[in-house]
């Protein structure tokens, strides 16, 4: 596999150094906790090799959070223990499921702009990619037709993620059920992340892999709990041969996780009502100061965010993008994800709002406008 880093990593703020960087709207996640503010207690932990599927409890404690659909596929069933697979992040549970199922010469689709992962892990692979792309001109909505439309013989994946990063679009019920309907008369799979789904400010649709053995859904602990430090992650299946070959892959990988990382996880769900109401409230009330903002911006287009903490806007072409990020990086110290860590115009960028303070946040973002004035090409 022929590995190429990705823009969006080289450019992360945890590389260029927290320091350098005084506005710091390019986070995707909420703000990171303090160890203090966990009350968690490690003492009687024995730092042993783990469960290989990941802790028991871990596994049982996220089933039991999970609501299912009122309306199931015949094929469906509620998930047992062995239906989670508990990974070193969400992007490592993204690896295994590309290096398992995918082999040089195979097709995916990939509706775009995607997580980097998404699209590098099969590149490097030798996969042929089709990109299903939003358009912000029709409200970044996904036109499933189009997708069937670009299966071809050797098609092997559809991914997807809901709610969108870098978006926050949510996909409806009736367009997830369209294109389980498409998989499964394929016979081909579903890749859903769903890391962001307990920040949907509207109703989201039910947990992906809920509906049909042949959807695979994957989350994580860092981008809804801002605990990305932990690197705990994991997948969701009905099908037990594609967890048996996702559990090879991950003891080829690393065998096991982390417990102490596990065990992290497993107190903080055990208190998740003590901790996410907080999440959810702040979460909510940036939401309201960026559509505030937006509505008051006359050089950018955009869609409001349905979910998550990331925004898409995109500058009209009256902005000299150049003049615009040397503006807002250098002169007003404030950073956004530019539209190229998503193989996308420079035009647009992704804006972070769970991440920074209320009162950065609120500064960045005024920030944002000042570059946007004085990049104007008169």
């Amino acid at each position: 596999m022929q590995y190429k880093r990705m823009p969006i990593e080289i450019e992360s703020p945890e590389q260029m150094g927290y320091d350098n960087i005084r506005y710091n709207l390019t986070e995707s996640s909420m703000d990171d906790i303090a160890w203090e503010a966990l009350d968690i207690s490690l003492k009687s932990l024995f730092i042993s090799y783990g469960d290989h599927i990941g802790k028991p409890e871990l596994r049982a404690l996220i089933l039991s959070d999970i609501t299912y659909p009122t309306t199931t596929s015949e094929k469906s069933r509620p998930f047992n223990i062995n239906d989670v697979l508990i990974t070193q992040s969400a992007a490592a549970a993204l690896f295994i499921i590309h290096t398992s199922l995918l082999e040089k010469d195979d097709h995916i689709i990939v509706v775009y702009p995607n997580y980097a992962t998404n699209i590098e892990t099969p590149r490097a692979i030798g996969c042929a990619i089709d990109f299903m792309e939003l358009k912000m001109e029709e409200g970044f909505a996904l036109d499933i037709a189009k997708v069937e439309a670009m299966i071809q013989p050797n098609t092997r994946l559809i991914s997807i993620t809901t709610p969108h990063n870098p978006t926050g679009k949510i996909l409806s019920e009736s367009i997830l059920r369209g294109l389980i309907d498409i998989v499964e008369k394929h016979e081909i799979y579903l890749l859903v992340d769903e890391t962001y789904r307990e920040l949907a400010f509207i109703t989201p649709p039910p947990v992906a892999a809920t509906l049909s053995p042949r959807v695979i859904s994957v989350t994580s602990m860092s981008k809804a709990y801002g605990l990305p430090g932990i690197r705990i992650g994991w997948i969701l299946c009905q099908n037990p041969a594609l967890m048996e070959m996702f559990l090879a892959a991950k003891e080829q990988i690393f065998i096991t996780n982390s417990i102490v990382d596990e065990e992290i996880a497993y107190q903080f769900l055990q208190n998740k009502a003590r901790f996410f109401s907080a999440i959810q409230s702040k979460a909510q009330v940036h939401l309201e100061i960026l559509k505030d903002w937006l509505s008051h911006q006359k050089y950018l287009d955009y869609v409001l965010p349905e979910g998550g903490v990331v925004c898409f806007p995109r500058m009209k072409e009256i902005v000299n993008v150049d003049t615009f990020y040397a503006l807002l990086n250098n002169k007003y110290e404030t950073y956004v994800g530019p539209g190229h860590w998503f193989e996308m115009d420079k035009r647009y960028f992704r804006i972070g709002f769970g991440w920074p303070t209320t009162e950065d946040l609120t500064i960045g973002l005024s920030y944002i406008s000042k570059a946007l004035d004085e990049a104007v090409v008169c």
